[in-house]
């Protein structure tokens, strides 16, 4: 039903002079949807208050409000378009005085948990790229006709704001560092087997991903209480992010997903120092796929007792200084991590073997990740105890992945199933880490069974590789630059 619309939305935007690209496509229709469900939202809140006799106080001034500046309405219910902003009058208004009121609410909201301070935040970090007023009432006119209104509906429009973001990541640039693919978070949440009262964190969220199917995976059990509902609501999903466009992008997903206010925080997680967090701060569950090839600057590295600035390596650090005595995590890193011969690799190895009990590596194919050529593990690992042994599975959809056939639910489902007892098979063994020399700590994936073979790599899987690599020299190039204009 909406999935047209989505369409005309993008088609129009792509012909506007400020919107160029995939990413500004999201992001642009990421904050008139915001506007959109706000408004869903208290008119939904307002019908209830009325209902129970109760009067209701609206978040925003009535000038600021969808049906006055973006879809007034005649006596037959149509939008009145003698009277809604069109043009110049309509993108002035949005730019001089729309995006400046919202923004202030993060000054005015009583807390960082409201929807109040959300707005605040989210529109203090964005704005308007659509430079065509005309333009900008066409996609209005359109994101006017989606609805919020039903369960089956919010599901659709996920579906599709999950589309969009995969779509993002296809489109190349930095887009991919925000698109997990699901099945594999799917299968990382099954194994990690979060319960409701548990909170669950992300410190590198970029779109959400792990917290919006963690939450659809909980929220679809049966028998869940009023109470359970509300802990699912404020108290269990917890994300930081860097970036202001994934920021907005997390947020929005997670609103569409059904979390109304959600706990995500647009901060450095690696700017905090990691000797700082106390019990309170500590979560039962952690799933991420935190960016890497990034470098770090020298003042960020202080916060870390292994000394890196490589990006993956300080997340590590940060998520096992904040998982619970007894809590879980799965955490998405390059493969190379297992075997690099560096004094941070090596450290960071023995560090987390001996405070944790590292029980399953999930060896991924290459194409896993659209567009990134790298090859990824997945650490499984429980906080409290020292790893005695390892266990591996050596993903094999038996095809080449890519844009066109990605990784999908049924590629994983025998990973889930053996690992629950650790089973060994042609794909899946055990080390014993009283094996592995103490010099180096190496956890190369190296299959016994003779599984371990590498195969040839497509072409596209050589120019996928490439234009990583590529995007990773860009990454590095710039943060020379930044550290020399400094």
């Amino acid at each position: 039903m909406f999935e047209q619309t989505f369409k005309n939305i993008d088609d129009i935007l792509h012909k506007d002079a400020g919107c160029t690209s995939e990413l500004d496509y999201t992001e642009q229709s990421s904050w008139l949807l915001f506007l959109k469900y706000l408004d869903a939202l208290e008119q939904e809140k307002a019908s209830v208050a009325a209902l129970e006799g109760k009067s209701y106080s609206h978040i925003l001034a009535p000038e600021f409000r969808w049906a006055r500046w973006a879809a007034p309405r005649n006596a037959a219910g149509k939008v009145d378009h003698n009277t809604a902003l069109t043009g110049d009058d309509l993108r002035d208004f949005v730019n001089t005085k729309l995006f400046p009121y919202l923004a202030g609410f993060k000054q005015r909201a009583s807390g960082p948990n409201t929807i109040e301070y959300k707005v605040g935040e989210v529109f203090g970090e964005i704005k308007n790229k659509v430079q065509s007023g005309y333009n900008l009432r066409d996609v209005i006119d359109l994101v006017d006709e989606l609805r919020f209104g039903t369960q089956s509906e919010k599901h659709e429009l996920s579906h599709l704001y999950e589309a969009k973001i995969r779509n993002m990541g296809n489109a190349g640039r930095n887009g991919g560092e925000y698109y997990t693919p699901r099945p594999l978070i799917r299968a990382m949440i099954k194994v990690t087997h979060p319960r409701i009262g548990e909170r669950i964190y992300d410190g590198a969220c970029g779109s959400a991903g792990f917290l919006c199917e963690a939450f659809d995976h909980l929220s679809s059990q049966p028998g869940l209480s009023t109470s359970d509902l509300q802990t699912l609501q404020t108290k269990t999903f917890f994300g930081k992010e860097k970036k202001s466009l994934a920021y907005v992008i997390g947020i929005m997903n997670m609103i569409l997903h059904g979390i109304e206010a959600p706990n995500i925080v647009h901060t450095n997680t690696l700017g905090e120092n990691i000797n700082d967090i106390q019990d309170k701060d500590r979560y039962e569950v952690i799933l991420a796929n935190p960016p890497f090839g990034g470098k770090e600057r020298k003042e960020v590295q202080q916060n870390f007792p292994i000394r890196t600035g490589e990006t993956a390596f300080l997340f590590l650090q940060h998520f096992i200084k904040a998982l619970k005595a007894g809590g879980r995590a799965a955490i998405v890193i390059k493969n190379t991590f297992l075997s690099n011969t560096d004094n941070a690799s090596v450290s960071l190895r023995k560090l987390l073997l001996e405070s944790c009990n590292l029980h399953t590596v999930l060896d991924c194919p290459s194409g896993t990740f659209q567009g990134a050529g790298v090859k990824t593990v997945v650490l499984f690992f429980e906080k409290g105890s020292r790893t005695r042994q390892v266990w591996y599975y050596q993903l094999d959809p038996g095809r080449s992945l890519g844009k066109t056939n990605p990784l999908n639910d049924e590629d994983l489902a025998e990973f889930v199933r053996l690992q629950a007892g650790f089973e060994r098979s042609a794909k899946s063994w055990v080390v014993d880490v009283a094996g592995v020399d103490a010099e180096t700590w190496d956890l190369s994936v190296k299959n016994p069974n003779g599984g371990g073979e590498v195969k040839l790599r497509t072409p596209e899987q050589i120019l996928d590789e490439l234009a990583a690599l590529d995007q990773e020299s860009a990454e590095a190039l710039s943060t020379i630059r930044e550290l020399v204009a400094q």
